[in-house]
């Protein structure tokens, strides 16, 4: 048994390594800024695709295997979501596809998923969130296999029972949450360049009040079917 683990118990072990590497980041990142006088977090690195990433909003996206059925501009929170009607050709699966793309150099994840839970009760009457669990992606590229943390779960509403599927995704991976992103793109700005993103919410009708594990295959394969295409096209980082 460690020293550290001694002092701290060790379910926190994990959340005080990835603080001791933010502290490394922050740093390695501002020491080159104080030196210079210039400070990194003033003017952030540009966006370099941060045209494609506004056009998600107007276009939605083209997914193999699936028809877009309509696709309209979607208030949620203070953004401005793509909303996506997909149906799943030769079957009667169906999906919603919520895309919040990154709007500017200074544009941070936050609070997107508790937009959306407000907006699915304003929508369905009630949102309430059961069977959470953490889900994992793979999708297999020239470059090797991108990996993506998401979330999934249930959600019942006064309509219908829906499964649902959460991440923000970026160029070479995806995150659960905002802070994850965070650290990748503090890595990304000390080699010079930037982690964009787009947050994703995916949401599958289902079995009322069922197990969403019976879900999972067809979130799973729309998710990296989602994945795949963003880092195709409006998350691509030009070499």
């Amino acid at each position: 048994m460690t020293y550290l683990s001694k002092l701290f118990p060790e379910k926190h072990l994990s959340s005080i390594g990835v603080l001791l590497l933010l502290l490394v980041l922050l740093i390695v990142g501002a020491v080159p800024g104080y030196l210079s006088g210039k400070w990194q977090w003033q003017e952030p690195l540009p966006i370099t695709n941060l045209k494609e990433l506004k056009e998600i909003r107007n276009q939605g996206l083209n997914l193999p295997g699936w028809q877009t059925v309509d696709q309209v501009e979607q208030p949620i929170g203070e953004h401005k979501w793509s909303l996506q009607l997909l149906k799943q050709e030769g079957t009667k699966n169906q999906a919603l596809l919520l895309l919040l793309p990154q709007n500017g150099p200074k544009d941070q994840p936050e609070i997107e998923w508790t937009d959306i839970s407000g907006w699915g009760k304003a929508r369905w009457g009630k949102w309430d969130i059961a069977q959470s669990r953490p889900a994992q992606l793979t999708i297999a590229g020239k470059n090797g296999k991108t990996q993506v943390e998401a979330t999934f779960y249930r959600v019942s509403t006064n309509q219908e029972t829906l499964a649902v599927l959460q991440w923000y995704a970026s160029p070479n991976a995806g995150y659960a949450t905002p802070f994850r992103w965070f650290l990748a793109d503090q890595v990304a700005q000390l080699h010079k360049h930037r982690a964009p993103w787009v947050a994703v919410s995916i949401l599958i009708p289902m079995e009322p009040l069922g197990q969403v594990e019976t879900t999972w295959p067809l979130a799973q394969s729309i998710g990296e079917i989602v994945q795949a295409r963003l880092m195709a096209g409006p998350l691509k980082i030009s070499s």
